[in-house]
């Protein structure tokens, strides 16, 4: 039996999306207490995980109930840090929402108290437990599409389109982009805000506790190994409907496109000019089970991605492994989203791994 502890933050993104309830479900599991400093914001997390004690101060809670597994469920980024670390001084597993950290010095720390003590850490990045996703990677490497040549991503594009859509919404797709395509080599971006190239005087305070952040527009573009090249873009308020959140994978004989989530179908186009009308082609539907076959998955989004990372994390504590999205990955995507912001800080085209491991708008 795994004790497990819950930590949230009302009014500074309170419990994530469904981190805490859904220990309350999880064989093999107890939710021994919930920690949270908002009075009326602890009753409810109390009733909704089924918790046996509630605390006003997490560290406290961490010291008196020693908990196996903890759910850092804000979405805030900016107690992350210090949430893990906490964790991790405890000995204890964590779940947490995403995005992971602030920047690559954040994501550093954690990883290095992590590994001392041997913890292992589940990112929401619900897209990557996805059974469609495997089966898409399964497509490709059949040749099913012919040869990688690019894939394209793109976040919800609404109000918060630019540099927050790409920090809140792009780290599930820049993640997806890397479990298809692998680490990125190089980054190429260019952000503004309006029509003016982002500079000193547009970076202010992100919302979400991100850090500095800029820009209602974000253009980028990276290479990965075998000369395959990423896109991600996003202009605020330029979403379409339905949302194009998702990523789109282009291959030398056809198309795949992927909606960002858990459990959601994929389509395959198979056609070398990546345009159903000009040949007698048509989409076919990607499911858990294969190319055009029934679905049998019920529980899509967070519904079904939180039990799915769940499950993954205690066989992943069990067998000594990292998660499907561990903290490596995490921090992968940190940097990723950082190298738009250093690409676009010195106008260049830069490697990765990044040397600068601030974050380089603070720099601007």
């Amino acid at each position: 039996m795994y004790k497990v502890a819950v930590i949230g933050s009302t009014g500074r993104g309170n419990f994530g999306h469904g981190l805490d309830a859904v220990w309350k479900t999880t064989p093999n599991c107890q939710v021994v207490a919930v920690a949270d400093d908002h009075p009326i914001g602890l009753k409810e997390a109390i009733g909704r995980t089924g918790a046996a004690k509630g605390y006003a101060n997490y560290r406290e809670m961490l010291d008196k109930e020693r908990p196996n597994i903890v759910a850092v469920c804000p979405r805030w980024t900016d107690q992350h840090r210090d949430m893990a670390l906490a964790c991790a001084e405890h000995g204890a597993h964590m779940y947490m929402e995403k995005p992971f950290c602030r920047d690559l010095t954040e994501a550093d720390e954690i990883i290095k108290a992590c590994e001392m003590r041997h913890i292992k850490i589940a990112v929401a990045h619900i897209a990557r437990y996805s059974p469609q996703l495997q089966v898409v990677k399964d497509l490709i490497a059949a040749g099913e599409i012919g040869t990688l040549v690019e894939i394209r991503t793109r976040g919800k594009e609404d109000a918060r389109g630019g540099g927050e859509d790409l920090w809140v919404l792009g780290s599930h797709v820049l993640d997806s982009l890397r479990a298809i395509a692998g680490d990125a080599l190089t980054c190429q971006a260019m952000m503004s805000e309006g029509d003016e190239l982002v500079t000193a005087k547009h970076v202010k305070p992100g919302a979400e506790g991100l850090g500095p952040l800029a820009g209602d527009r974000v253009e980028a573009s990276y290479r990965f190994p075998n000369g395959v090249v990423g896109t991600f873009s996003s202009k605020r308020k330029a979403g379409g409907t339905p949302s194009r959140f998702g990523m789109r994978i282009f291959g030398s004989k056809g198309v795949i496109d992927m909606a960002s989530g858990y459990g959601l179908p994929a389509y395959l186009l198979k056609d070398s000019s990546w345009q159903s009308p000009t040949v007698n082609a048509k989409w076919q539907t990607i499911t858990s089970n294969g190319l055009d076959k029934p679905e049998t998955i019920t529980a899509t989004g967070y519904d079904g991605g939180n039990p799915a990372v769940v499950r993954d994390l205690i066989a992943a504590i069990e067998e000594d492994r990292q998660p499907k999205c561990g903290m490596y990955e995490a921090r992968a995507t940190i940097e990723m989203i950082m190298a738009i912001f250093e690409s676009h800080r010195l106008g260049k085209i830069v490697p990765l791994p990044l040397e600068n491991r601030r974050q380089p708008l603070s720099f601007l």
